[in-house]
């Protein structure tokens, strides 16, 4: 029998850890050089960047649909301490260091979380979906990415007006899974953030425009059936594009997906050993 991390043994031990994992990641960010983004103003950057809005309201499997009404809540919470925040040059931005840690005492309600390759609830569930607004925002600037987490390699939820590609999402949890990006440019940022009736809204902002732009798509994307189990596959390319033209001139492969499908795939879409995507 495999033995268990310490982590695994009870309820009260995996709490233990993640309070450990908290405390180190505040001694690290405390001792550490990184100057973090704090500067937040109302008034808009001039320059627009790229803009993008994502439903709140979901539905995702089987999930309770309460919890999807409680993330609107909680995304509602959260824009509060991120919308109009300013990243200099040599500034991080941190998602943890701008919402804090979301509790019932400030007003966070339980909505969805993924715990241990699951669907569970949590207070502050749904803070996901702020990430991956904000990521997919950054993946269309010169910003410098410096934390990102995945699902560990899980589809968990069939597309439902996938808007995206498969593989630009984020995994957070307070704080020691964060996501961050760093200001390499000699130019100011800007996020700005609200939440809708419908829709979390996001903008970037900056004080020039870009020499390029970007554009992020989905290649090669499959179903297939590996010892029983059923993965989805394929690669997330990001072009760089030369606004003058309109010519690609760079081409980088950011992801590569291989992920554990965790609903049911219809077996019109999952390929046979050995045919071509």
């Amino acid at each position: 029998m495999q033995r268990k991390l310490f982590c695994e043994i009870s309820p009260f031990t995996y709490r233990l850890s993640i309070e450990k994992g908290i405390m180190t990641r505040h001694l690290k960010d405390l001792f550490g050089k990184t100057v973090f983004a704090r500067q937040r103003t109302e008034a808009p950057l001039p320059v627009a960047i790229y803009n993008h809005k994502s439903l709140i309201r979901r539905r995702l499997g089987n999930v309770d649909m309460q919890l999807q009404e409680n993330k609107a809540t909680n995304l509602a919470l959260a824009v509060k301490h991120i919308d109009g925040v300013i990243i200099h040059p040599g500034e991080t931005f941190s998602l943890w260091k701008m919402v804090g840690r979301t509790t019932k005492r400030k007003g966070y309600k339980e909505g969805l979380v993924i715990a241990k390759g699951q669907p569970s609830k949590g207070i502050g569930g749904g803070m996901c979906q702020l990430s991956n607004l904000i990521h997919w925002m950054v993946l269309h600037s010169d910003l410098t990415i410096t934390e990102h987490h995945h699902h560990d390699g899980l589809d968990l939820f069939p597309d439902f007006g996938r808007q995206i590609p498969f593989g630009t999402g984020t995994s957070i949890s307070y704080n020691y899974l964060d996501y961050r990006f760093r200001n390499d440019t000699a130019i100011d940022y800007q996020l700005r953030l609200a939440v809708d009736d419908e829709y979390l809204c996001g903008e970037l902002r900056a004080t020039e425009k870009q020499p390029h732009t970007f554009h992020i798509h989905a290649k090669n994307e499959h179903f297939t059936r590996e010892d029983g189990v059923v993965y989805r596959n394929g690669q997330v390319i990001r072009d760089t594009i030369d606004p003058k033209t309109g010519r690609v001139v760079d081409s980088q492969l950011i992801r590569t997906n291989h992920a554990r499908v965790m609903y049911d795939c219809p077996p019109s879409l999952i390929q046979k050993t050995g045919e071509q995507p």
